[in-house]
């Protein structure tokens, strides 16, 4: 689609520009309504809902885990940030990270 401005009075050429302002703006709005309509008939096809599948922590998801405590299961750490101590410890016994992956 081409449109040849100069044929435009500069009224509408600011009206022009505002409906365009307004367009980009919803744009995105509607494209995310759609992605999550998309995301919740994929999650539906697993058996889930959308909510059960986000977690809403405020700051995002801090990631999946990699590595666990052969000690202590419920211990897991993602690999980013301070190594947890039981980590460190591990470490310092001699087993490598790989040697603590999930």
């Amino acid at each position: 689609m081409e449109l040849n401005l100069d044929e435009y009075s500069k009224d509408e050429l600011k009206k022009l520009k505002v409906d365009v302002d307004r367009a980009l703006k919803t744009i995105d709005q509607r494209r995310k309504a759609e992605a999550k309509r998309a995301a919740e008939t994929a999650a539906k096809e697993y058996g889930f809902s959308l909510d059960d599948l986000v977690v809403d922590g405020g700051k995002g998801s801090k990631g999946l885990p990699k590595y666990k405590n052969p000690l202590d299961h419920s211990q897991t750490w993602t690999g980013r940030g301070r190594k947890p101590n039981w980590v460190i410890s591990a470490l310092e016994d001699g087993q490598s990270l790989d040697d603590l992956k999930i």
